[in-house]
């Protein structure tokens, strides 16, 4: 746990400042074919200040966390703005005051020892290994981290915050009867300490099953038939979605740089079945995957609604966006490392979920297609998207036909959106990924199952 040494230096801190030491941990295991290919252990720590004057920054960070070197970030990034303030001179006010408080840690800052992230992967791949003997081969990934964070500002709330998450990741993959190899993966796990989400390897054997049963579909699976189809997206596919294709566009300083989503505020940009939202830490009753109570410009996170019976009703802002769009600051200014300054990031964005049945669903589709896996995405500011699709279905007359081979799907994510007329009831979480805006940093996403039209690729 990190030693509080920042908040006595809280009366140095001028104008807005943000103080903030913080560890950042990684623990990985990986075998393959049984063989431990790589075994890592890693941490970075240090402490940061960054002083907002008159509309610019001033930032400094250092590794040692004494209270020397707290004492000279301090000094540092109070001389990088006011040397910044005098030669920008942008003479903007100050930022909006959001109220003052702490928020105390929730959570005990433990390890895990690397032997039980061994046996653990030695136990899976022990099981893979034995059960499925015609595998062309198999991965085990384990990747547990960490970020610890202890906040002192000037002005709003100080924390301590703790983030883990744990995840086991099952790469397998067979021939195809032409020799051509396919695969598919999958994460397991979530918020937590490694042991706190896995309590013994027995409890993944039947996702392991449904995964080499799916995998075993895909070898004798087909090629889509390219064009502009009917679908049903599995809740995987609609979290990478509201993330990647709509979230983006919503973060205030891209939307400042001319995103889509700047002159579509007030207007429709998708079905009235669509409401979106960036959870902060609690999300339909229930925690979200990653919680998030105070970000790291102090600011109390709050839930951002960005779009509410198909229309764009907000974005993700720090201070200083919200003040220039005269939006309440929500707690979306995250930084990756103790070296990072705050940029505005997602933490849990959904789209929420509908009346709808998964099987009626699929039973209104003559002629189209069941995506349920996906392995990457990308989108760029204007909506534009492209994700892979590695696992999914034919749908014929409204059943469940053969499966079929890796994909791509693409569109503007506005204008699919519109296109969205059934919702299924549920929803799915993930938090196993990272946003790689800038700076990389754990994010949650989620969503029900969409049925909507969409380019598909072909052979």
């Amino acid at each position: 746990m990190i030693q509080d040494r920042v908040s006595p230096f809280k009366s140095l801190l001028k104008e807005h400042t943000e103080l903030r030491a913080q560890v950042n941990t990684n623990r990985a295991v990986t075998m393959l074919n049984g063989n431990i290919v790589s075994n890592l252990r890693s941490e970075e720590s240090g402490v940061s200040a960054r002083m907002y004057k008159g509309g610019v920054y001033g930032f400094a960070s250092g590794a040692e966390y004494s209270d020397e070197n707290i004492r000279k970030v301090i000094l540092a990034a109070e001389e990088n703005a006011n040397f910044m303030d005098s030669r920008i001179k942008k003479n903007k006010p100050m930022l909006p005051t959001v109220g003052t408080g702490k928020k105390e840690l929730l959570k005990d800052v433990r390890d895990i020892e690397q032997k039980q992230l061994i046996n653990f992967a030695k136990e899976i791949d022990e099981y893979i290994s034995k059960t499925y003997s015609d595998l062309a081969s198999r991965t085990i990934a384990i990747r547990c981290d960490s970020m610890e964070k202890l906040l002192t500002v000037s002005d709003g709330f100080d924390s301590h915050s703790l983030l883990p998450r744990s995840f086991v990741y099952i790469f397998l993959t067979a021939n195809a009867k032409d020799g051509t190899p396919v695969e598919l993966y999958k994460p397991f796990g979530g918020f937590g300490y490694f042991d706190e989400v896995f309590e013994k390897p027995e409890s993944l054997h039947a996702d392991i099953d449904s995964i080499y049963t799916d995998l075993m579909k895909k070898a004798e699976g087909v090629y889509c038939d390219a064009g502009y189809k009917d679908v049903v997206m599995h809740p995987d596919l609609a979290g990478i979605l509201a993330h990647e294709a709509v979230g983006h566009t919503a973060e205030a300083d891209l939307v400042l740089g001319g995103s889509v989503a700047v002159h579509n505020l007030g207007k429709p940009v998708a079905s009235q079945l669509v409401t979106m939202v960036d959870f902060a830490h609690t999300a339909l009753g229930e925690q979200a995957p990653l919680p998030i109570y105070v970000d790291d410009e102090g600011t109390p996170a709050e839930d951002a609604v960005l779009i509410k019976d198909g229309i764009l009703t907000g974005y993700m802002n720090n201070r200083e966006s919200a003040q220039h769009f005269g939006m309440k600051p929500q707690g979306n200014a995250r930084a990756y490392l103790f070296s990072d300054e705050p940029l505005i990031r997602m933490r849990n964005t959904a789209i929420l979920p509908g009346k709808d049945k998964l099987e009626d669903m699929i039973a209104s589709i003559d002629d189209g297609y069941y995506l349920t896996k996906t392995n990457n995405g990308q989108a760029d500011t204007t909506g534009e998207f492209m994700f892979g699709v590695c696992m999914g279905y034919e749908i014929k007359n409204g059943k469940l036909g053969r499966a079929i081979r890796d994909t791509t799907i693409s569109g503007v994510a506005f204008e699919m959106l519109k296109t969205v007329d059934m919702l299924s009831d549920d929803m799915l979480w993930t938090c196993s990924g990272m946003c790689g805006k800038k700076q990389p940093m754990p994010v949650g996403m989620g969503g029900p199952a969409i049925k909507c039209k969409v380019s598909i690729g072909g052979r």
